[in-house]
């Protein structure tokens, strides 16, 4: 049962999509969406709510800033996910509204009264596990089937109706998904990339002829695969998560993908950290010493300052937390160890000492460092 709330006294309103279908699944709440019935955009401003949607009437509450947006059908106008157009008014009834969703588990209303409103059995396929599409007019957009892919990842123990999967193709072979610009492939990537298992959103894709799609240039394979599930396993931060699914594809790769700067960073540098630490524990092994320390002063030297070590701490710590998903032995306390030993070193001594002499100081400043990596 809904308080009372006399913003919304007398409004046709109903809590929709992902608050009623965790619910279902007995997950925590996060935020809610709600959908008016019966009302315009005048009604709406005379009760205080403040307007915010682009293509389509959303307002948020005067007092709780959640979204309400009215009732809408949407018609094919053109290629893409933009190419549609909205129509939204009193006529509008809550079961046209949820016909125009994406699944059948996002298309369940739930009545202040708590009663469900489900003309599309989607309170059956949250029993059932599976993710299945409201309708025919699932192949109009190919942001639904990222979604798809992304629910996927977060919902790993529903499966994909094989009509659904079907239409993901059709999306793929019509040309549908080429007109995603990389910026909303991104937005989804990104989300699907923090759920706990964040391989089956690329598998989906892959399975339905996608991924080469939206991401060109992407190697995913198992190796890949494996280390992205430890990361995910190890609770590793999205920029992490990013470096380890792109740690064996082309640098072209980074601008089909539009990533933020922090996960590009990552990105770029986990190849190098990964290709020193696999040339320093193969000297190591090649030495037939048992249990050799893999590396040298040197060698240890040459990768923190590879990857601007001294400089970004945090960030180096990060890239051997996810170098350590691919390689189980990294020892990431015993490199920040040598790392803080080298910040120790003073630098400005040194200069002083060397009396200003640029090439002295640049020679004394390592012969230090790797003095103290040595002890």
């Amino acid at each position: 049962m809904t308080a009372y709330d006399p913003a919304v006294e007398g409004l046709e309103v109903y809590i929709v999509g992902g608050a009623v279908r965790d619910a279902l699944l007995n997950l925590p709440a996060g935020d809610r969406d709600w959908v008016v019935v019966g009302a315009g955009p005048e009604i709406m401003a005379a009760r205080g709510f403040t307007p915010v949607g682009g293509d389509f009437p959303v307002f948020l509450h005067p007092r709780t800033h959640e979204e309400y947006a009215l009732a809408r059908t949407e018609r094919k106008s053109g290629r893409g996910y933009r190419g549609f157009v909205f129509h939204a008014g009193p006529d509008v009834s809550l079961a046209d509204d949820l016909r125009r969703r994406d699944l059948t588990v996002n298309a369940i209303a739930r009545a202040p009264d708590g009663t469900l409103i489900d003309p599309l059995g989607g309170v059956a396929d949250v029993q059932a596990r599976v993710l299945r599409h409201v309708g025919p007019a699932f192949v109009e957009d190919p942001v639904r089937l990222l979604r798809l892919a992304r629910f996927a990842a977060r919902f790993h123990d529903f499966s994909i109706a094989p009509e659904t999967l079907d239409l993901c193709r059709a999306l793929v072979r019509d040309g549908e998904v080429d007109a995603l610009v990389p910026e909303r492939v991104w937005q989804e990537f990104a989300k699907g990339l923090m759920t706990a298992h964040p391989g089956r959103m690329l598998d989906v894709l892959a399975e339905c002829g996608a991924l080469d799609r939206v991401a060109p240039g992407l190697a995913w394979h198992a190796a890949v695969a494996d280390g992205l599930a430890q990361g995910a396993a190890r609770g590793l931060d999205l920029a992490q998560r990013y470096a380890l699914l792109c740690r064996a594809s082309a640098p072209e790769l980074q601008e089909r993908l539009r990533a933020p700067s922090a996960c590009r960073d990552l990105a770029r540098l986990l190849p190098g950290v990964l290709e020193h630490l696999a040339g320093m524990a193969g000297v190591a092994a090649a030495s037939g010493v048992p249990g050799a320390s893999p590396g040298d002063p040197a060698a240890w030297l040459a990768l923190l300052e590879s990857c601007d070590a001294l400089r970004r701490p945090e960030r180096f710590e990060a890239l051997l937390a996810a170098a350590d998903c691919v390689r189980g032995d990294v020892g990431p306390a015993a490199w920040m160890r040598r790392l803080d030993a080298v910040r120790a070193v003073d630098a400005g001594a040194i200069a002083r000492a060397a009396g200003g002499d640029a090439a002295r100081i640049r020679d004394d400043l390592r012969a230090a460092r790797l003095r103290v990596l040595t002890a």
